[in-house]
C-alpha cells in the first residue's frame, strides 16, 4: 500500500472487510469447523500488502466482535498474523502458481494457530464459539490433553481454512488482475 489511498484502495479495503464479515458469520451460524473470516485480509494482503491487510484485519475481529461474536476481538491477533505473514509471503511468491497454494496455505496458517491454540486454552479453556470446538470437546472425551486437543483441531481447520481461502483469493485475484490495474 503506497503512501497515496485511493477511492480503489480504500473500496477494496472495504470490500475485503465485508467479505470477512460475511465469511465468519456464515461459519458461525451453520456452526462450520472452518471459520472463513480471512479470505478478505488475505485478498487485502494479495491484492494491497502487508499494511492493508493489517488494517483489513484489525477492522474485522473489531466489527466481527461488536456485532455477533465476540470471541473475534480475542482473536484479532490471530487475525493479524494471518495478515502479516500473507502481505509478506505474497511479495515473494505469485499467487497465480496454483502448485504452491497448498505450502502457502501452510505457512500462513501455522503462525495463527498457535497464536490461536494459546488464546484458546488460556482464555477459554478449549470452548469458543466455533463448531470446531465440539471436536475438541469429544477429543478432551476420549482422555486426550485439552491443550493438545485444541492444538490438533486448530492445526487442521486453520489449515483447511485458510486453504479454501487462499484458493478463493486465487481465483478472485487472477481476475481482478485481468479487469484492474492493481499493483502491490
Amino acid at each position: 500500500m503506497g503512501k497515496k489511498i485511493s477511492t480503489q484502495i480504500l473500496t477494496l479495503m472495504a470490500l475485503c472487510i465485508v467479505l470477512n464479515i460475511v465469511g465468519g458469520h456464515l461459519a458461525l451460524y451453520l456452526h462450520l469447523v472452518i471459520y472463513l473470516d480471512t479470505i478478505g485480509t488475505i485478498l487485502s494482503a494479495a491484492l494491497l500488502g502487508p499494511v492493508a491487510a493489517l488494517i483489513v484485519g484489525f477492522l474485522t475481529a473489531l466489527i466481527n466482535g461488536l456485532t455477533g461474536d465476540l470471541f473475534s476481538i480475542y482473536y484479532m491477533p490471530s487475525q493479524l498474523i494471518v495478515a502479516l505473514v500473507a502481505g509478506v509471503m505474497f511479495r515473494r511468491i505469485s499467487i497465480q502458481n496454483k502448485k504452491s497454494l497448498w505450502w502457502l496455505a501452510f505457512i500462513i496458517s501455522l503462525p495463527a494457530t498457535i497464536v490461536s491454540t494459546v488464546i484458546t486454552v488460556i482464555l477459554f479453556h478449549g470452548i469458543t464459539s466455533s463448531g470446531s470446538s465440539s471436536l475438541v470437546q469429544i477429543m478432551s472425551g476420549f482422555g486426550m490433553n485439552q491443550a493438545l486437543a485444541v492444538f490438533l483441531v486448530q492445526v487442521g481447520t486453520d489449515y483447511i481454512d485458510r486453504l479454501i481461502g487462499i484458493y478463493i483469493v486465487a481465483v478472485i485475484y487472477i481476475i481482478m488482475k485481468k479487469r484492474m490495474m492493481i499493483h502491490r
